[in-house]
C-alpha cells in the first residue's frame, strides 16, 4: 500500500509571538508546514491610511495606543509567559520550520512561492489583508485565525471591544474562510474564554491564539479532507479599529479594562 504523502500547508504572517506559538502547535499535527513571512507594513503607511478613514487626530490617538500596547508588553511579560507554558506551547522560533521570506503578500514573490509549494490550504495569522487578485490567485482554501467573534468584533482589538462593552461572553476567536472582505468570510469555528483580570491589551490576543489551536487544527485538517462546512454566524456586523489613547485610558480607569 502506497504511503499518504503529508499534508501540505502554508502559514503567511508577517511574524511574532503569537504567530510563532500558532506555528510551532501547527507544526506538530502538519510536519509538512511551510511559512511565508512578510515585512510588517510601516507605522508610517498604517498612519496615513487610518488618517484618511479617521482624520490625523483619531488616526494619531490610534497609533499612541498601539505604542502603549507594545510597551505593556515588557510589563506584561510574566503573564505572558504563564499562558503559553499553562496550555502546553512555545515561542520559540524552529529551525526545522521552513520560511520564505518575502516584502508582502500581495508581491509577486509571494504568488511565484504559493506556486512553487502547492499546499492543500492556507492559513493567515497577523498579517496585512490579501488583495483580491492574490487571493483569487491561491489554488486552495485560504483560512484565517481571528481574535474575535464575527461579525461583532471584525477587524482589531475583538476582545478589548467585546469587554469594554460589556459583552464578556463573545470575548473570543474564529477561524473563518478568507474572502474579499475584512473577516467577512464564512465561519469554521468560534471559542468563547474568560480572560484574567491579569490579561490587557497586550495579552488578549496571546490569549487567544494559545487557547484556540484546536479549532485552528481542526480548520485545516478539513480543508485537507475536502470536508470544510462554512456558515454566516448572525447578529450585527461592526468593524472594529484600535481605540484612540483617550479611550483607552477612560475605560481603563472607569471599568478597569486595559
Amino acid at each position: 500500500m502506497q504511503e499518504r504523502n503529508p499534508s501540505r500547508i502554508v502559514v503567511m504572517t508577517a511574524g511574532g509571538t503569537n504567530p510563532q506559538v500558532m506555528i510551532n502547535a501547527l507544526a506538530k499535527h502538519f510536519p509538512d508546514l511551510h511559512v511565508i513571512e512578510e515585512q510588517p507594513e510601516s507605522k508610517g503607511t498604517l498612519l496615513r491610511r487610518r488618517a484618511k478613514r479617521f482624520g490625523w487626530f483619531t488616526a494619531l490617538g490610534q497609533l499612541a495606543t498601539m505604542v502603549a500596547s507594545r510597551l505593556g508588553k515588557r510589563f506584561a511579560a510574566r503573564r505572558m509567559e504563564e499562558i503559553i507554558r499553562d496550555y502546553g506551547h512555545s515561542a520559540a522560533s524552529n529551525a526545522n520550520i521552513p520560511v520564505t521570506h518575502v516584502p508582502s503578500l500581495n508581491d509577486p514573490a509571494y504568488l511565484a512561492a504559493v506556486t512553487t509549494l502547492k499546499p492543500q490550504a492556507v492559513f493567515t495569522i497577523s498579517c496585512r489583508i490579501l488583495s483580491p487578485a492574490t487571493l483569487a490567485a491561491i489554488p486552495c482554501p485560504v483560512i484565517n485565525f481571528h481574535a474575535g467573534i464575527n461579525p461583532m468584533y471584525r477587524g482589531q482589538m475583538g476582545g478589548y471591544w467585546s469587554l469594554v462593552e460589556r459583552d464578556e461572553g463573545n470575548f473570543g476567536a474564529t477561524v473563518h474562510l478568507v474572502d474579499n472582505g475584512i473577516d467577512t468570510g464564512g465561519t469554521l469555528y468560534e471559542k468563547r474564554l474568560k480572560p484574567s483580570p491579569r490579561d490587557s491589551l497586550a495579552t488578549y490576543p496571546l490569549l487567544m491564539t494559545a487557547a484556540c489551536i484546536d479549532i485552528s487544527v481542526q480548520a485545516l485538517e478539513d480543508a485537507v479532507a475536502g470536508t470544510l462546512r462554512p456558515h454566516q454566524p448572525q447578529g450585527p456586523s461592526f468593524l472594529r479599529f484600535p481605540p484612540p489613547v483617550w479611550t483607552w485610558l477612560y475605560h481603563g480607569l472607569t471599568k478597569r479594562i486595559w
